[in-house]
């Protein structure tokens, strides 16, 4: 009984603490906001300036809450933690939502749908059965490593810290094959043609969310409620186009 009270009070004390921060955010009238910078078009820099689809958002949905803007970028595999370590209060970051993450942080209502698109120079692997005997590169941190793993016959799964960093093996033929966000290599593609770059299946669906530190249920209400409505007066829709010419919503 004992043990169980004071799991109990640990618990109680999180979840205080986190409920507390939306209100201690607003007392400062900042937004502490959290992204990786290296992921194009979704966050990136451009000259020194971060920006892409997912700051667009995230800053819209920081003004709906009448609030200012806080960026810090991190690795892609460190964000999530840095919630727990109470570094920022909300990260847009490209992150998959799973049952794992799930327990460490909370989600907001999805950003947008999405897939790891299979990407080759011409003439290689397209297809997920395609990738047998070959070298495939992923970000780490990223669910793609896991699909791949599930992969039967695949040579060598390569995981690299940045996805600029597997595109640019796959490029120099240290990969057969890269896996991405299909929105990511369809940005690319069109970017960058004499790459030649083939695009071909995508291996899952994956809902991405925002996240915040678990228990803090008053930032998830309001970033929603945020979300919600910049989808219904056209605001979403702007910033998607701007930046993928399409709606990348979830349908």
């Amino acid at each position: 009984m004992t043990h169980r009270i004071s799991v109990l009070a640990i618990l109680f004390t999180v979840l205080a603490s986190a409920t507390g921060a939306l209100a201690d955010a607003k007392k400062s009238g900042v937004l502490r906001l959290a992204s990786e910078g290296q992921y194009p078009p979704f966050n990136f820099f451009e000259k020194n300036k971060l920006t892409g689809f997912e700051i667009d958002l995230a800053e819209a949905v920081t003004k709906e809450l009448q609030m200012k803007p806080e960026w810090k970028t991190y690795p892609f595999d460190s964000l999530l933690i840095g919630l727990k370590e109470n570094r920022y209060d909300l990260v847009a970051a490209s992150h998959s939502v799973t049952p794992e993450r799930a327990q460490a942080v909370d989600f907001t209502d999805p950003e947008y749908c999405t897939g790891g698109m299979v990407v080759s120079k011409a003439g290689g692997p397209k297809t997920a059965s395609e990738l047998a005997g070959k070298v495939v590169a992923v970000q780490v941190g990223t669910t793609f490593v896991a699909q791949l793993q599930g992969i039967k016959g695949i040579k060598e799964v390569k995981t690299y810290p940045k996805d600029t960093d597997c595109l640019q093996n796959l490029v120099s033929g240290r990969a057969d094959a890269w896996v991405t966000e299909k929105f990511v290599a369809l940005d690319i593609a069109k970017k960058q043609p004499k790459l030649k770059l083939q695009l071909g299946e995508t291996l899952a669906e994956e809902k991405i969310a925002m996240a915040v530190a678990k228990g803090n249920t008053d930032l998830v209400k309001q970033v929603n409620q945020a979300l919600a409505k910049l989808r219904k007066n056209g605001t979403y829709a702007k910033i998607s186009k701007k930046y993928f010419d399409q709606d990348i919503s979830c349908k």
